[in-house]
């Protein structure tokens, strides 16, 4: 026998006699158990759990309250969807799973916790305002694919000249005229570009031009947050309190309340004016806070000349989506009260189809179909609110704690709303916040003797405040995204931006809205 073959041997039989030992066995079953520990832990995405740490606790929190005694006044069903709301916040300000997923949650759990009938939630997802938000999407498509942007910032610089100022000024009144009417989402993702190519033509280097950055880049979602409430059409929150209004007071019986079934001109009455007051103010505001590198652009605008001149006339595919844009925007003014301002929104992007303008795959590709889920389940939570009492058992409740603060006077009840809304608005969608507050605050006006449509105003203009992180708007996020801006920069400018508005927006529920009624 080998030397190798007998120290094996030897092994095999201090094994065989240690296998009797009881501190062997145990030692043996603890490796045992550490290697199944760490099978265990290596078929498990802990890093995963970790990510959904506020899903977990989101609905921990939800399905115990459900489970808790049922308050006073309140219904069960009522007490579900309240929870439900919950839920659905916590997961909108954590972003603990994709956003699409919680308006999926949120169709399940009216099915399956509030027993609503499948067909009658499939109903209340699928309505005008849903259409209207698609077919803005869609149509926003459609005109970003034009690549219209040097043009326009050519179109831009000739009106304003060449100081950093008028150009801010310009900028803003573009981006709102535009953001009016197609969505500032996309008029922020349109307008990108026009902004970057007037920095990178002014310094390649964006340490050297962050403060100008800063104000033309700020001039476009400050301009797209100012006009996205001035008209229906201008952001999924305007149709959604379009669509609170109609199903909550409009009764076709009673004549009176006509006025609740708001057409597109007089949301114009109401809100434009706090487009138009900032407009001038905010491109000061900003050249004020952030004191540009430069205040004189006449080299970068020089190359822009170059540039524009080398790409030659306007082709006919341009000017047929310029005038089928012009008729779209003509048919909500016109058409609205008979149409429905979804169907107009669809019929424009019908022609940009047929005309061979867009083709379906940019559309598909291009639409963000998780926000038209979302601002659709969102809805149908909120009518579930009504139905089930909640949106007035909250009602009440708020109204006595607004007592209790001394805000039953208009002002004060617009001042407490628009501050709700406006911390709302900070950590989750404007059209979200509106979807979710609107219920409460209009029942609550309704409660405290105040006109519901000056509180939905209020509502809808304030979730545009969400000024101070780059995630609180669209616009924001997409500018964030270009590199030049940091996010101490939204707060610097937010926090003043917001104050400012607030006044402006106090001062004409007070003085100018009681002369349209």
């Amino acid at each position: 026998m080998t030397t190798t073959q007998t120290t094996a041997a030897f092994s095999l039989a201090r094994d065989s006699l240690q296998a009797k030992e009881s501190s062997a066995r145990l030692s043996r079953f603890r490796r045992r158990g550490y290697q199944r520990y760490r099978l265990l832990s290596s078929q498990i995405d802990l890093t995963l759990l970790w990510k959904r740490r506020w899903f977990i606790l989101g609905m921990l929190i939800g399905f115990s309250l459900m489970g808790a005694p049922t308050p006073e006044g309140l219904t069960h069903e009522g007490q579900i969807v309240l929870c439900m709301s919950l839920i659905a916040t916590i997961l909108f300000i954590s972003e603990a799973i994709p956003l699409p997923t919680v308006p999926l949650l949120i169709i399940v759990g009216q099915v399956v916790l509030l027993k609503v009938d499948p067909t009658k939630v499939a109903q209340s997802l699928m309505t005008d305002s849903v259409l209207f938000i698609m077919g803005s999407l869609m149509l926003a498509v459609a005109i970003v694919r034009q690549r219209l942007d040097k043009r326009i910032a050519w179109w831009i610089v000739r009106m304003t000249g060449t100081n950093v100022y008028w150009i801010s000024f310009g900028i803003t009144t573009v981006c709102g005229i535009l953001a009016a009417f197609i969505g500032e989402h996309t008029v922020a993702a349109m307008m990108l570009p026009v902004g970057v190519t007037l920095i990178t033509l002014t310094s390649n280097d964006p340490k050297k031009v962050h403060n100008l950055a800063a104000v033309i880049l700020f001039s476009i979602s400050y301009g797209c947050s100012i006009a996205g409430v001035a008209t229906p059409s201008g952001g999924a929150r305007n149709a959604i309190i379009i669509s609170y209004w109609k199903d909550f007071f409009y009764d076709p019986l009673d004549p009176a309340t006509r006025r609740y079934l708001m057409d597109y001109v007089t949301w114009i009455y109401y809100a434009f004016p706090m487009f138009l007051v900032r407009l001038p103010i905010v491109a000061a505001l900003l050249v004020f806070t952030f004191k540009p590198e430069t205040t004189d652009m006449s080299r970068a605008i020089s190359r822009l000349r170059t540039q524009v001149s080398m790409q030659g006339p306007m082709k006919s595919s341009e000017w047929m989506t310029i005038v089928i844009f012009l008729v779209t925007i003509l048919g909500w003014i016109t058409l609205s009260d008979q149409l429905g301002l979804g169907v107009i929104a669809l019929t424009g992007t019908i022609a940009f189809l047929v005309l061979g303008l867009v083709r379906w795959e940019d559309i598909n590709s291009g639409v963000n179909w998780g926000v038209v889920l979302l601002y659709a389940a969102a809805i149908s939570l909120g009518v579930e609110m009504k139905e089930t009492g909640a949106a007035e058992w909250v009602a009440g409740s708020t109204l006595m704690a607004m007592n209790h603060i001394g805000a039953g006077s208009a002002l004060g009840f617009n001042f407490v709303i628009s501050i709700l809304t406006i911390g709302v608005s900070n950590t989750m969608t404007a059209g979200a916040a509106v979807a979710v507050l609107a219920p409460i605050v209009l029942k609550t006006a309704v409660a405290a003797g105040e006109d519901p449509i000056s509180a939905g105003f209020v509502t809808a203009i304030s979730s545009a405040f969400g000024y101070l992180t780059p995630a609180a708007q669209p616009a924001f996020t997409i500018i964030y995204a270009s590199g030049y801006l940091k996010g101490s920069d939204f707060f610097k400018i937010g926090i003043r931006m917001m104050v400012l508005s607030l006044v402006v927006l106090l001062l004409l529920s007070t003085f100018y809205w009681p002369q349209l009624r």
